[in-house]
């Protein structure tokens, strides 16, 4: 059970999909964040590769609902699936990507921690993998925020269900029709 009463089932509309009904007035420009960071189109970086950068910051903080949302979602759009999307959590620098998108969890993984520690050295290595100023601007951007997101979630102890299904079928919802899907 959520912290506040949402007036709603949480069962139904669990993680942020609670609050999310709970303040329709605020809803809109987060989901709408949500679709310009993860679904607009991007010269480079794909959605699922935008949807692993989510699903990577949400492990790092320990937010299960969003973590296991957005590896979903993420797995539905990347060729190699969940496959690539555990390993990438469990370990990115063995992960089977590229050089640019390693450098690139890199740096989201220091915006995790702190937006401090995105460092010259680590834009340097991103750049010199490849990334350009959009990707690494893109990338500092999904992580920070992600770190809201996941505290939006876990500060309001909404439900995050166990069952994998769960998730499958709202990456099947996202992936066709959006974040502003309800």
């Amino acid at each position: 059970m959520a912290h506040i009463d949402l007036g709603l089932d949480e069962r139904e509309h669990p993680g942020i999909n609670g609050p999310l009904r709970f303040r329709p007035e605020t809803a809109k420009p987060l989901g709408e964040l949500a679709e310009a960071l993860l679904r607009a189109p991007h010269p480079t970086l794909t959605a699922g590769e935008r949807e692993l950068i989510a699903a990577y910051v949400s492990g790092l903080n320990e937010c299960n609902f969003c973590c296991a949302s957005h590896s979903a979602f993420a797995a539905a759009q990347l060729p190699s699936g969940m496959r690539l999307v555990d390993q990438v959590r469990a370990d990115p620098a063995a992960a089977e990507v590229s050089e640019k998108l390693r450098a690139l969890l890199d740096i989201a993984g220091a915006v995790q921690r702190s937006g401090r520690e995105v460092t010259a050295d680590l834009v340097k290595v991103a750049r010199g993998a490849g990334a350009t100023d959009l990707e690494i601007h893109d990338t500092v951007l999904i992580a920070a925020a992600f770190c809201m997101f996941n505290r939006y979630v876990d500060g309001l102890g909404t439900l995050a269900p166990e069952d994998p299904a769960v998730y499958e079928m709202a990456a099947e919802r996202i992936v066709r029709y959006g974040y502003g899907a309800s």
